[in-house]
């Protein structure tokens, strides 16, 4: 009897202990669901705001604030740039940029093909790094970035992801957006760049510290002749017809 009465009585404990452990998982879980929406419901209104708003800064901006002590930086509405100037920047990063819908299917597979050795990242997935997502490598920020890209390119036209796009790429050390970028470089404001000049600074996009625009190597140059010919190219075949009136 008495052992019975143990047995019933260690019963009760494990199953007390059990549901103990189901109450602190629902708990958890249901914090975790909360905290999920909280996090969703606060990107969509930063979306809905920066798609009039433009934002005020990117955690990149911040860390080289903070590294240097100071960045170069002034914000441009679109109509503020060159023409050829958006062109080059779609030309050298995104040819398809008025084509898809934030991904582009065909730079992926290239990209695959050749063993991941090159980058197929949108301009879209580009501004969604830079204005809510941080830099790096890591598979959270890149799953954070497929999911936040369409929800981006719904809300936002084109134009608006090119003009913030133009805005908040880093330029050189220190540097952001190309209307700095063209004082800096040229001693002119980004409305005023050549074609010549914007496929020089649309050549240093993809890795803006390690290539200069007023020294640029033989590869640099090479890679902003073929800038030249892509942004004549998209505008005479239509693919630049989503950002220009």
């Amino acid at each position: 009897m008495a052992q019975k009465a143990a047995r019933r009585k260690g019963g009760k404990k494990k199953a007390t202990q059990t549901k103990k452990r189901r109450s602190v998982l629902g708990t958890i879980r249901r914090w975790a669901i909360r905290l999920a929406l909280c996090v969703t419901a606060a990107f969509l209104a930063l979306v809905l705001l920066y798609s009039v708003v433009n934002p005020p800064v990117t955690h990149t901006i911040w860390s080289e604030w903070r590294r240097l002590g100071q960045v170069d930086r002034e914000w441009v509405t679109f109509d503020q740039i060159a023409p050829v100037m958006a062109r080059s920047a779609v030309a050298a990063e995104d040819a398809n940029f008025c084509l898809h819908w934030g991904f582009d299917v065909e730079a992926i597979r290239d990209a695959l093909e050749d063993g991941g050795s090159r980058g197929a990242s949108t301009i879209s997935q580009q501004v969604v790094k830079n204005v809510f997502l941080w830099q790096g490598r890591s598979w959270v920020r890149k799953a954070l970035e497929t999911t936040m890209t369409p929800i981006v390119e719904i809300v936002w036209s084109k134009k608006r992801i090119l003009e913030v796009y133009l805005n908040v790429a880093e330029t050189g050390q220190g540097v952001f957006g190309v209307e700095a970028a063209a004082q800096r470089y040229y001693g002119i404001s980004a409305e005023k760049m050549s074609p010549v000049q914007a496929a020089r600074l649309a050549a240093i996009l993809p890795s803006p510290r390690n290539r200069s625009v007023t020294d640029p190597t033989a590869r640099t140059r090479r890679r902003a002749a073929s800038i030249l010919d892509g942004a004549a190219t998209i505008r005479a075949d239509g693919r630049a017809d989503c950002f220009e009136d």
